[in-house]
């Protein structure tokens, strides 16, 4: 448990930006839902409709609602201009805000309704106008039922927004997400924890509020209100004496160990010559290449058979350095992006076995598997099974597992060890294959093209004469057996774990850095 408590500390900045993003989603939510609510008071079709809405937005998975916005913002970048937005806090705002409008729309909505009929007639009959009966009237007794769907919204949205870490707004999820995928149990409790405590906090804060509007106690209601107030304008604060600094170079990881620590060592270089880093952890692969394109992210380590798989759409293989040529001049031409080298390495998709179970079955390559794959299940990391490098094996082998399942990179390995899964996707550079004695299946087809490990510079930042003299000793520099000693650092569980950036240092001085 100490280690949670030397953690918590250093979690300042992300929960201010947590409170920052979190107030202003339940701000917009009540100017949206509380406008609509007297409108459908008003209207028994508008109420309908407008609570049925409410509620599909509801049955979305928040992350997935969250991971939508960041296509729709791309492209509607062709029509607003180059400065919009399309990671970070805009399109994570819009989510969260979609979901807290449910509870406070409701509430009001409901609280509208059941307002006392003889109340209402009275400030008729006392000659009010529609605006001095909504303001003196209605407002005043619905104001305890409102506030109880703001705490409600309150809490799911604090909750919800720790999956905002997945489209690169920095929140309380990033240490949640960093923890999950290196086994750091104590970093995604730490995280949990001030997720919770801020939950109760606001839920708190709220109910005082709530208490001061139904029992008329003025000095409850802004009293909590002053407190709320203080709240946010610190977490402001904090943000912008975070961000005061200039020449910041914005680096991008992937949801494994490896990008987490090669993350880590650019940064390390980067803020030694001078930069100030901001880290975005845990994006999705098509996020990160989106945004590098698009200059959201300045800085991205990604795989040639990713870039050629996926948005080369291409199935061929030519060979790793007509691969790598062709990758370079292509993302330089069509988004302006500089492949600056490669970094030494290949992280190659493999499929791998445990010893004994392979084998038992006598299974050393794919076409030994594709015999006995009807009776196994295959293990793959979440995006995986929809890759073309998936369809491609597929298809060259004729594999038909009885069961696909999707794991946490980090977990398939577990997965793999407990039985859960008999072969996985596994990555060539993980230090996991030697250390749990797996068997890679020999690929004779060639199915799986190369998977050069590259550094990528946004259009932003592809000439920084800076970036690049910090960043060229980086090319070529990094061994696989080097990466695999850094990677098992980070994902072994015994004492000697390191965190990423304690892998990044060794990592350094492993190349000569």
């Amino acid at each position: 448990m100490g280690d949670i408590w030397d953690i918590l500390p250093g979690l300042g900045d992300k929960l201010a930006a947590h409170v920052v993003l979190s107030a202003s989603a339940i701000g917009l939510a009540m100017l949206i839902a509380l406008p609509m609510a007297v409108w459908a008071s008003r209207s028994k079709t508008v109420s309908r409709v407008a609570l049925s809405l409410a509620s599909l937005v509801q049955t979305i998975p928040a992350l997935a609602l969250l991971a939508l916005f960041f296509p729709l913002l791309l492209s509607l970048r062709s029509v607003f201009g180059e400065g919009l937005p399309t990671l970070g806090f805009l399109p994570a705002l819009m989510a969260l805000t979609l979901y807290a409008l449910l509870p406070i729309l409701r509430n009001a909505v409901t609280a509208q309704a059941n307002l006392d009929p003889e109340i209402l007639e009275a400030a008729d009959g006392v000659g009010m106008t529609k605006w001095q009966k909504l303001v003196l009237v209605e407002a005043p007794l619905s104001a305890p039922f409102i506030m109880a769907g703001i705490r409600t919204a309150s809490v799911w949205t604090i909750g919800a927004a720790t999956l905002a870490t997945t489209i690169g707004q920095p929140s309380l999820g990033d240490p949640i997400f960093a923890g999950l995928q290196t086994q750091n149990w104590a970093l995604v409790l730490a995280g949990c924890l001030a997720s919770a405590g801020l939950a109760l906090a606001a839920d708190n804060l709220l109910w005082v509020i709530e208490v001061g509007l139904a029992r008329r106690k003025r000095w409850m209601t802004f009293g909590g209100i002053a407190v709320v107030a203080l709240g946010i304008l610190a977490a402001l604060w904090a943000q912008g004496a975070g961000s005061s600094e200039e020449r910041r170079i914005v680096i991008a990881s992937k949801q494994f160990s490896e990008q987490y620590i090669l993350a880590q060592l650019i940064g390390a270089r980067l803020e030694a010559a001078g930069y100030a880093v901001e880290y975005r952890d845990g994006l999705g692969s098509a996020v990160v290449h989106s945004a590098v394109a698009s200059s959201s992210i300045d800085i991205s380590v990604d795989y040639t058979g990713t870039i050629w798989t996926n948005y080369l759409n291409r199935s061929d293989n030519p060979g790793r350095e007509a691969m790598y040529e062709t990758i370079r001049e292509w993302e330089w031409r069509e988004n302006g992006v500089k492949v600056l080298g490669r970094l030494g390495f290949e992280n190659a998709y493999a499929f791998a076995m445990r010893e004994d179970r392979a084998r038992e079955l006598g299974v050393a390559s794919l076409t030994d598997l594709a015999a006995v794959a009807p009776r196994l299940t295959v293990g793959g990391d979440p995006e995986f099974f929809e890759r073309p490098e998936w369809i491609a094996v597929k298809d060259a082998y004729s594999l038909n597992f009885a069961r696909n399942r999707n794991f946490a990179p980090t977990f398939m390995y577990n997965a793999l060890q407990s039985g859960e899964a008999d072969v996985i996707s596994a990555y060539t550079s993980d230090g996991r294959i030697a250390a749990d004695r797996l068997v890679v299946l020999a690929d004779p087809k060639g199915a799986l093209p190369s998977y050069d490990a590259m550094l990528m510079l946004s259009p932003r930042i592809a000439a920084d004469e800076g970036v690049i003299a910090a960043l060229e000793p980086l090319i070529g520099a990094i061994s696989v057996e080097a990466m695999r000693e850094a990677n098992l650092a980070v994902d072994r569980e015994d004492a000697q774990k390191m965190t990423p950036k304690g892998a990044a240092a060794g990592l350094a001085d492993k190349a000569g850095l």
